[in-house]
């Protein structure tokens, strides 16, 4: 999924963004970027982001 389309279908997953420090939120490349590039991008363990976003993500269903 692209981060863009994570931050729509689950909005609390934004949280988790700003506390990774990852300013995906209204980036224009939001749209294009995967959660792994923007993981990679922002030099962030992916492993440890993607446990955060599936935690916030099941919180809010």
């Amino acid at each position: 999924m692209t981060v863009d389309e994570v931050m729509r279908r689950w909005p609390s997953t934004i949280r988790v963004f700003l506390d990774f420090r990852m300013r995906c939120v209204g980036c224009p490349i939001a749209a294009f970027h995967s959660v792994d590039e923007a993981c990679e991008e922002h030099d962030v363990d992916a492993d440890v982001f993607l446990s955060k976003i599936l935690e916030t993500a099941k919180a809010a269903a």
